[in-house]
């Protein structure tokens, strides 16, 4: 399936799927998975990137296990809305996916999500910079996600 509109996503996915929410980075990738309802997006786990085979390997094997009928990828937009090299980049990849799954993927704008990430794990986690650099990922995964669901169930 293509890459599809944000609000197209609801309609798409079957009944009691889940929404796997990613945060692409260019070492790592951070995931987060949705409930089957659409309401509580957790952090999953953060994979260390190598090659887009075994990055694509790794997904669809979180996918099979945990139920997910679509993918939200976060877009990297510059503060201004355009796109720079590393949204090209994710759109690349979503482009690479859509040859190993059929499931539907959608971006979402993710701009400031680290930065919330980062000031949701200092201050209400009080944890240490070392160990918010091993969450902060899949934190921001979770935000995209979250954001993501919150969209949808409105539109």
């Amino acid at each position: 399936m293509p890459v599809i509109e944000p609000h197209e996503m609801k309609a798409t996915i079957a009944p009691k799927a889940r929404l796997l929410g990613l945060d692409l980075g260019t070492k790592t990738i951070g995931l987060a998975v949705s409930d089957s309802a659409f309401t509580v997006a957790s952090p999953l786990q953060t994979i260390r990137r190598t090659k887009f085979t075994a990055d694509a390997e790794q997904l669809l094997q979180i996918i099979a296990e945990k139920n997910v009928g679509g993918i939200v990828l976060g877009l990297p937009r510059n503060m201004d809305g355009t796109e720079g090299p590393r949204a090209q980049s994710t759109r690349a990849f979503a482009q690479n996916m859509t040859g190993k799954t059929d499931l539907p993927i959608a971006f979402w704008d993710e701009r400031l999500t680290s930065a919330e990430a980062e000031r949701v794990l200092k201050d209400q986690a009080d944890m240490t910079r070392k160990r918010r650099g091993e969450v902060i990922d899949k934190m921001a995964a979770a935000i995209i996600l979250q954001n993501f669901m919150d969209f949808i169930r409105r539109a």
